[in-house]
């Protein structure tokens, strides 16, 4: 009877496997195949590293991503821009006349009401698109692309700068728009293009420590709407308790009090200061370094701490995130 197939491959394994009668020969084989296999191993992990992408290349791949995200979306980027213009065309129309008398402008020797809010109303474009970034963070948890990320070879830290490049060049555009506007309103910017682009460059600073905020509820709550209600009750509190919108000395004692802990105010003064081309901080006390740079000097050390303190607690939250934490 002819063998099975079956027969055909059991006298093959046997005659492939180390029999007792020759340990010498298998231990040599067993050698030879763990120095093949670690050759093997290393080679691979040569080519892995060869082929894999720079710091830059991954940089650049989440900054154009982010981008192109937006611009395919442009609901999010409309609204975050709107509700600022809004309140610049209604607060100088609306409460110009009234603000403009506690500033002792346009007749008196303060700046007109127009001028004042522009600052004001260019850190609100900076807190308003600064939650679209917890947003979108949310959004692709929740269609399972940040796991996706955390697993992949890109460096983490490539990842997240390049998202957060991608959103502050959009709120430098949308400072940018605001200025625009303002000086079409009737804004004086004292300082020119120079300062519209110190400005913006304020507004940048500004924005970081909500990025990071809002990208830390975006890891904790997971869920959009959650994270949107928190940043909003954040945002609006923040705004109206700071020398935005009224010069402090003639709002209540507490609101002061308030004030000189709220990052807002050392934003909007900072603004302010490069608008007017003059000292305008009221919560400290500085007179070291003289003119414009009293004010500029403490606000952005202000918000330059705040953006260290929590961007480390959002890159923590970040590097704490795994697929696990994510489903």
């Amino acid at each position: 009877m002819a063998p099975s197939s079956a027969d055909d491959d059991t006298p093959a394994a046997t005659a492939t496997a180390p029999t007792d009668a020759d340990p010498g020969t298998a231990i040599a084989d067993g050698g030879r195949a763990a120095s093949e296999g670690a050759a093997a191993t290393a080679a691979s992990g040569e080519a892995v590293a060869r082929s894999s992408n720079s710091f830059l290349g991954d940089f650049w791949i989440n900054f154009k991503r982010w981008n192109l995200k937006a611009v395919r979306n442009p609901f999010v980027l409309v609204v975050s821009l709107v509700q600022p213009i809004i309140f610049l065309v209604l607060f100088t129309q609306v409460f110009g006349n009234l603000a403009g008398g506690a500033l002792g402008g346009p007749a008196g020797a303060g700046p007109s009401y127009e001028t004042f809010l522009v600052p004001a109303i260019a850190v609100q474009v900076s807190l308003a698109a600064a939650v679209t970034s917890g947003i979108g963070l949310v959004n692709d948890i929740e269609n399972g692309m940040f796991e996706k990320v955390l697993v992949s070879p890109m460096r983490r830290t490539a990842v997240f700068l390049g998202k957060t490049c991608a959103e502050l060049l959009r709120i430098a555009v949308q400072i940018g728009i605001i200025l625009v506007l303002g000086v079409l309103l009737g804004a004086n910017l004292a300082t020119g293009v120079p300062g519209a682009l110190g400005i913006m460059a304020v507004g940048v600073l500004f924005s970081l420590w909500f990025i990071a905020l809002s990208n830390t509820l975006a890891v904790l709550t997971r869920d959009q709407e959650s994270t949107i209600i928190v940043a909003n009750l954040l945002q609006f509190p923040l705004l109206f308790l700071s020398s935005a919108f009224l010069p402090l000395d003639v709002l209540p004692e507490w609101i002061q009090t308030f004030a000189t802990f709220n990052p807002v105010t050392y934003g909007v003064d900072a603004a302010r200061g490069i608008m007017l081309n003059a000292d305008v901080m009221t919560v400290l006390d500085v007179t070291t370094f003289g003119g414009v740079w009293d004010t500029l000097v403490p606000g952005l050390a202000v918000l330059l701490a705040l953006d260290l303190v929590l961007g480390a607690v959002a890159v923590f939250m970040l590097r704490r995130a795994s697929s696990s934490a994510v489903q």
